[in-house]
């Protein structure tokens, strides 16, 4: 037998396979790519405890979507907008909206645990939007996302159910008082705009 045509064959084969191997590899580098979420912006790069079950969950998985942040709370006479706000959500939703709920007792209307919280939302208005733990949206002790709200748009919440809305690209658009409920026109106009905008 002839073993230098065999090993010049196999060489060519190694040679063969190592170039089918590098041209895979780049494909499989642009598919993964082409798969990778949109990046995750700094207003949204924050982690939360879910309120039903306390685990942690990153709000980069809302990365471009259009996102209206609520301080919410169960014995305000805002409370109502809960109902408001899973219509806004249902309603949307599949166009690329999300509401983000957060329970807070900065106004001493949101004295229950973190279930009574979750129990109490599910079963008086069937909340279904993603709702988050017990958190300080004002002064000092303000979350990192509740900071960089206010830094952005110079207004703090005032009180219960202040809503923020956060574009596709991850910027705050505008921030809305308690007394702009979720079917208001001014609120319901900006998420239309929002919604049809490119990230």
């Amino acid at each position: 037998m002839n073993y230098a045509w065999v090993n010049k064959l196999l060489n060519r084969l190694m040679l063969a396979l190592w170039v089918v191997g590098m041209v895979l590899g780049i494909g499989a580098a642009h598919a993964s790519s082409a798969l990778t979420p949109a990046a995750c912006p700094p207003i949204l790069n924050h982690s939360f405890d879910r309120l039903q079950d306390e685990k942690p969950q990153s709000l980069c998985q809302y990365a471009g979507k259009v996102v209206l942040v609520v301080n919410t709370a169960s014995f305000c006479g805002f409370t109502s907008q809960y109902k408001g706000l899973e219509a806004l959500n249902t309603q949307y939703k599949n166009q690329g909206l999300v509401v983000l709920g957060f329970p807070s007792n900065d106004f001493s209307q949101e004295s229950g645990s973190n279930k009574q919280i979750a129990d109490f939302c599910d079963s008086t208005f069937g909340v279904k939007f993603p709702m988050f733990t017990k958190t300080q949206v004002t002064g000092d002790g303000a979350v990192p996302l509740f900071k960089q709200l206010t830094a952005q748009t110079g207004q703090k919440p005032r009180w219960n159910f202040h809503k923020y809305l956060i574009g596709r690209d991850g910027k705050v658009i505008d921030q809305y008082s308690s007394m702009t409920g979720p079917d208001s026109k001014s609120l319901l106009g900006a998420i239309d705009k929002a919604l049809k905008a490119k990230p």
